[in-house]
């Protein structure tokens, strides 16, 4: 397949934040010897122009082993990183929290156990898995069934003071986008809610479940009203407990999906384990909501895969929520205490200079959904090479394979907001040199003229994204060419 068509099939998602991923290979056209291929590899600043970008570009290459810089192009101007900044997240969380580290989610009873009821509450406490699913929640209810609880005398509660409560990660997204939840100490599903709707005779039968493959349970804490009208094509309102959702008629067709943000992801893990608990046979009252953790005896938990998969997953698929929970949890972990996620943020900032010397890098969030988020191309080549960040952090990128008369494997973290894409990570030169790079494109001014309503399909903005990432595989490929 030829590379440009390839880039047009492929790359036609890229570019929205729910799908920052780059394809697993990107076609290349039959090349030249290798002697001729290094002599007519094209200027940088000859593929920037042909690009036609507008905005800024900044790149940087070095040598991975050295440090030592081998190409530049704007190398300190600040620009957005969108998604790339998963990659200092990570190593921020598997820094200060460990590559073993693992977050539980418990069931606390809060007095004795007789005759299979707890005289007291029982108590959901959350640890702030970003991974915990409806099936989790399904095995708690199992190992408490085991336990010989029947019911409970007291309230059940939701525990979710591990992290702080979070209403969405980034306010200037449209409502009803899934990568832009809520986040706090319990986060289900991604802290998101199924909606499904397939005609029935004139109406819609709906559904507003949180499925995974093995169940899917009705929720009460999200509801959706169908509404007589072409646009908006969502509507959300918070009322009281309550996340009420509102589309319009004629956008729903004959059947489909999507999934939405939870608003409120405590009672939204409660409304599920409630559910759990009954299909268990065991009886609680509706959920409520409490900042910590009371004293009791655990009867059930369940844990994470270890924090070394689960930032290998964050930056395979690129999810906002594990990268605000990684970041928090790290930062909390550093025995600090911020209020929102601009705060751990800039903890974070203040980490990554001390550990690799960077200088412009101001973080807004920890996942680069923020679009005011700033690092330049030298700051964040000198994250990718600083002492033991590529052993870190090269195993768990994702690999995509550049294809030409030679394969490039690039292990890398992509990112792509409206108007912004960036591409950072690591890739060996012909004999075999490891090179370290970072490539952020911009047009800030573009992107900011946007409405809300326009940032979910911008005009245009597909045919940018794929220029963009075109002109970083252009680069790699230049560089394998000539630094080798």
């Amino acid at each position: 397949m030829k590379r440009r068509s390839f880039l047009t099939a492929t790359l036609a998602t890229a570019a929205l934040p729910a799908c920052a991923n780059a394809p697993e290979r990107s076609g290349r056209p039959t090349g030249k010897p290798a002697d001729a291929l290094a002599r007519s590899a094209p200027a940088a600043d000859r593929l920037v122009a042909e690009a036609g970008l507008g905005g800024k570009v900044g790149f940087v290459l070095a040598d991975a082993r050295s440090g030592r810089i081998l190409e530049t192009y704007n190398p300190v101007r600040p620009l957005p990183p969108a998604s790339v900044a998963k990659a200092v997240t990570a190593l921020y969380a598997l820094e200060t929290l460990g590559p073993s580290h693992r977050f539980s989610t418990r069931l606390i009873a809060t007095g004795p156990v007789s005759n299979g009821r707890v005289n007291g509450d029982l108590v959901l406490v959350g640890g702030g898995d970003p991974a915990l699913d409806t099936d989790g929640l399904h095995d708690l209810a199992t190992q408490a069934r085991a336990a010989g609880i029947r019911e409970i005398s007291g309230r059940f509660l939701v525990a979710d003071g591990a992290l702080p409560r979070i209403d969405r990660i980034d306010r200037t997204q449209p409502e009803h986008v899934g990568y832009n939840p809520s986040v706090g100490g319990l986060n289900l599903n991604f802290n998101r809610v199924h909606f499904g709707w397939r005609r029935a005779g004139s109406s819609y039968a709906i559904e507003m479940d949180a499925r995974t493959d093995r169940f899917r349970p009705a929720v009460n804490t999200a509801r959706m009203r169908i509404a007589d009208r072409s646009l908006p094509v969502y509507t959300y309102q918070r009322q009281g407990e309550l996340d009420s959702w509102t589309v319009a008629r004629s956008q729903l067709g004959g059947s489909g999906a999507r999934w939405l943000p939870v608003r409120n992801p405590a009672l939204y893990a409660g409304d599920v384990m409630r559910t759990m608990l009954r299909a268990n046979g065991i009886v609680v009252p509706a959920a409520q909501r409490t900042n910590s953790a009371p004293a009791g005896t655990e009867i059930a938990r369940v844990e994470s895969a270890d924090l070394n998969r689960v930032a290998r997953n964050m930056l395979r698929f690129s999810t906002n929520l594990t990268a605000e929970v990684l970041g928090l949890s790290a930062t909390r972990a550093r025995g600090q205490a911020p209020s929102g996620l601009g705060a751990s943020a800039d903890i974070m900032s203040a980490w990554l200079q001390d550990r690799t010397g960077a200088r412009r890098a101001d973080f807004d969030d920890h996942s680069g959904l923020n679009g005011t988020t700033r690092i330049s191309a030298s700051d964040m080549v000198t994250s990718l090479t600083a002492r033991g960040a590529a052993q870190r952090l090269r195993p768990i990128m994702k690999e995509l394979t550049i294809e030409g008369d030679v394969n490039i494997p690039v292990q890398c973290k992509t990112g792509t907001l409206n108007f912004v894409s960036g591409l950072a990570g690591y890739f060996k030169a012909r004999g075999g040199r490891e090179l370290a790079f970072a490539t952020f494109c911009a047009d800030v001014e573009r992107r900011n003229r946007l409405s809300v309503s326009e940032r979910d399909r911008p005009e245009g903005g597909r045919a940018w994204g794929r220029r963009a990432r075109s002109l970083q595989f252009d680069l790699i490929e230049r560089w394998e060419r000539v630094h080798t």
